[in-house]
């Protein structure tokens, strides 16, 4: 199913819900639809597309400082799905630069978005050893940076075959 988008009461984009959730929260008097599919429904409600909420909801946690919590699809948000080592934008990977065996850590400063190709190529090797630089440094996001990317970034089921970014 499709993604809802989900805006706050002052019409922010704050996340998004899977269809069932968005409906829940119509259900529940927690949101109300904003836009919705022309003629598919569920039940009596029309599919929803956006959904703004009736409350404000303060997010004070995502503008603090604090530093993200490490994880795959983090990684993979961090460098937008784009391959640190040939540039694509079909990364679907994560990739440790100093492999794991080699004593590397699993932390933001030596993970990377990888596509298939590239990260079986790399394999058990630095990036010098086998002749594969990196385009950027992997460095740590912020939550706010987390936050932004996961709420522009285009999902990796819309990635093209060709490995270039998709319209927008």
């Amino acid at each position: 199913m499709t993604q809802v988008e989900v805006w706050n009461a002052d019409e922010t984009l704050l996340h998004r819900v899977s269809v069932r959730h968005a409906v829940q929260m119509i259900w529940r008097g927690v949101a109300t639809p904003v836009e919705v599919h022309a003629t598919e429904r569920i039940g009596p409600y029309r599919v929803p597309v956006v959904v703004r909420l009736v409350r404000y909801v303060e997010q004070k946690w995502l503008y603090s400082r604090t530093r993200a919590t490490y994880s795959r699809e983090g990684v993979l948000l961090r460098d937008r799905h784009r391959c640190a080592y040939c540039g694509r934008f079909t990364a679907t990977t994560m990739d440790h630069v100093l492999p794991r065996s080699r004593g590397g850590a699993t932390a933001w400063a030596n993970a990377v978005a990888a596509c298939e190709p590239c990260n079986l190529r790399k394999g058990d090797r630095t990036p010098d050893e086998a002749r594969m630089p990196l385009r950027w440094e992997p460095y740590v996001p912020t939550r706010v940076q987390l936050h932004f990317a996961r709420t522009t970034s285009p999902h990796v089921t819309h990635l093209t075959d060709s490995g270039k970014e998709p319209a927008r």
